[in-house]
């Protein structure tokens, strides 16, 4: 387990491995893309439409990338550069292959609809050091000024166990942790429903921090102080407690916050490959058809500046350039916020009550700053001041109360250059680094660090300039990823089942939504997988296409699986 706190359940190797398997729509997106019947196929007179695809990140590109096999012609609209948030950046002043996840930098092994396409295009993983996982040699915890080393969560004082036993009882009194988990596994989808749909109308006004509260296993105000500092799987979780229950319900059921990896050589190399990648099995277009060689020298179009509704209920998009091109279908996979401000809307191209959901979207932010350096100097040997050794690293991976936060040790091997995230930070603790440039960041960041390892130099092993992000700042974010507040499951459910347009109005349909923030799984790549497949079930289902029957698509089963609805009087 990484987890500083664990998890209600330890799963062994005799059980299913759990999956992002639901809870709210329970659908196989795994299996689904490994069948080897495919997608589904649109009918030949169709095959060559454009498609628009309006986001180059990671749901953007696995959409065009299925609807391009499927015979459609996908034109991609990325007004920054292909990845979204997965970005991967190199250092200035610093020769070598070093480079910092300024964005998505860990992947939990349930995200199995990612790996099929991790897998797709040859990229490898391994362990990302969390807090006390198996790959990170040790950890510090410092809260209050007291700091302790720890290679295992039996090295932490008692009140660390007894915080953990706190949120293990709790998950069990008020979510049937258990049952849900064992649920998960199985693939059991009555089960999954019948917990998950008292649960969302037991929950839904109900905060992280009240679920706390109102257990008796928290009643102890400093348990929920340490909790919130430290937390479970990667790290302090203070930042979520104002949000809906619900949210980390759907992290810790799907372990999403454990056993974390990394892509090896940076995550932006997914969406990348993807964009150059010719497949194998491609309806209509030539052999060695690839998205990139669809687009005008190999680059997306600019940016979307407006978004209209057209005569026969088509979808025009005005980009940057002053080009303007009218779609039978356009999926959206920016952040819906995009909607609101950067790009100019026609009203018509929603109904008013997903307006108020995209409106009602609450976002984190969330900030990150490297440094490269040398060497992992962390992995030296420490010594007492009589100069004895004391058999533990001289740095650790960190959480504490302090500035900092988080601060990530990464290496690849002992003689190598090496990384440090010096600090990752959410919500108030994002804020607070906001109007800082990047050396005055670093700087009370060194400072902070330098009380928790007075005899460190860490200055003298910086090679070359920092790098950071706040993803609230960034124009086309304007935050990190979404977090529903109490009372928005309604909210995300119109997001999420907009795909299911046969539902709506034949004057609002032909534009799908898609991307991590309409995914119930927000700030998980997994969620932008899925919700492009739904888009991409979709745009085929509106262009008069099916799947293979043995082989159904999200919108096939949807009405049996469809998430619990909500009464709004």
């Amino acid at each position: 387990m990484t987890s500083t706190v664990p998890t209600a359940v330890q799963h062994t190797d005799a059980q299913p491995p759990i999956t992002m398997f639901g809870p709210d729509f329970p659908y196989a997106y795994d299996d689904f893309l490994a069948h080897p019947a495919g997608l589904g196929q649109i009918p030949a007179t169709e095959h060559g439409t454009e498609v628009a695809v309006i986001g180059g990140g990671l749901s953007g590109i696995v959409a065009a990338y299925e609807l391009m096999k499927m015979g459609l012609k996908p034109v991609v609209y990325e007004a920054d550069q292909i990845g979204g948030r997965l970005r991967t950046v190199g250092f200035e002043g610093c020769d070598g292959d070093l480079t910092a996840e300024m964005g998505a930098m860990r992947f939990p092994p349930s995200s199995t609809a990612l790996q099929h396409y991790i897998d797709l295009v040859g990229l490898k993983t391994q362990p990302f050091p969390n807090p006390l996982a198996e790959s990170t040699p040790s950890t510090v915890v410092d809260l209050k000024g007291e700091s302790h080393y720890a290679e295992t969560v039996a090295d932490l004082p008692q009140v660390y166990r007894d915080v953990a036993k706190a949120w293990n009882d709790c998950l069990e009194e008020g979510a049937d942790f258990s049952d849900m988990n064992r649920a998960l596994r199985e693939r059991d989808v009555p089960k999954i429903r019948e917990i998950w749909s008292k649960l969302v109308e037991k929950l839904d006004n109900q905060t992280f921090y009240g679920f706390l509260c109102d257990s008796a296993a928290f009643k102890s105000f400093r348990h929920r102080e340490i909790f919130g500092q430290v937390g479970f799987g990667t790290g302090g979780w203070d930042t979520d407690f104002p949000n809906s229950i619900l949210e980390i319900l759907r992290v810790v059921y799907t372990e999403a916050d454990d056993h974390h990896r990394g892509i090896v050589g940076g995550s932006q190399q997914l969406p990348l490959r993807m964009w150059d990648r010719e497949p194998q099995k491609i309806v209509h277009w030539a052999p060695g058809t690839s998205l990139s060689s669809l687009h005008e020298g190999g680059v997306p179009k600019p940016a979307v500046t407006r978004l209209d509704r057209t005569a026969g209920n088509r979808v025009t998009v005005t980009d940057s350039s002053g080009d303007i091109r009218t779609y039978q279908a356009a999926i959206f996979t920016a952040q819906s916020w995009m909607l609101l401000s950067k790009i100019a809307c026609d009203d018509s191209l929603f109904p008013i009550d997903h307006w108020t959901a995209m409106e009602r979207t609450h976002y984190m932010e969330s900030s990150k700053l490297f440094v490269p350096v040398d060497r992992p100097f962390w992995l030296d040997k420490a010594v007492d001041d009589r100069g004895n050794p004391t058999g533990r690293d001289v740095m650790s991976m960190t959480l504490t109360d302090r500035m900092t936060r988080g601060t990530y040790l990464l290496d690849d091997g002992p003689d190598k250059p090496a990384v440090i995230c010096l600090s990752y930070t959410w919500c108030d603790d994002s804020l607070k680094w906001l109007p800082l440039s990047a050396n005055e960041r670093m700087e009370v960041m060194l400072k902070s660090l330098g009380e928790i390892y007075p005899k460190v130099d860490i200055r003298k092993h910086i090679i070359g300039n920092p790098v950071t992000v706040s993803w609230e700042n960034e124009p086309y974010f304007m935050g990190a990823f979404k977090a529903n507040l109490p009372g928005h499951y309604r909210y995300q459910r119109r997001l999420f089942t907009h795909f299911m347009q046969d539902r709506l109005p034949a004057d609002k349909r032909g534009i799908f939504l898609a991307g991590d923030d309409i995914s119930w799984t927000a700030g998980w790549a997994e969620g932008a997988v899925q919700t492009a497949l739904n888009a991409v079930w979709g745009v085929m289902h509106h262009f008069g296409g099916a799947t293979d029957a043995t082989n159904p698509g999200p919108g096939d089963v949807y009405d049996e699986i469809a998430p619990v609805e909500l009464p709004e009087d």
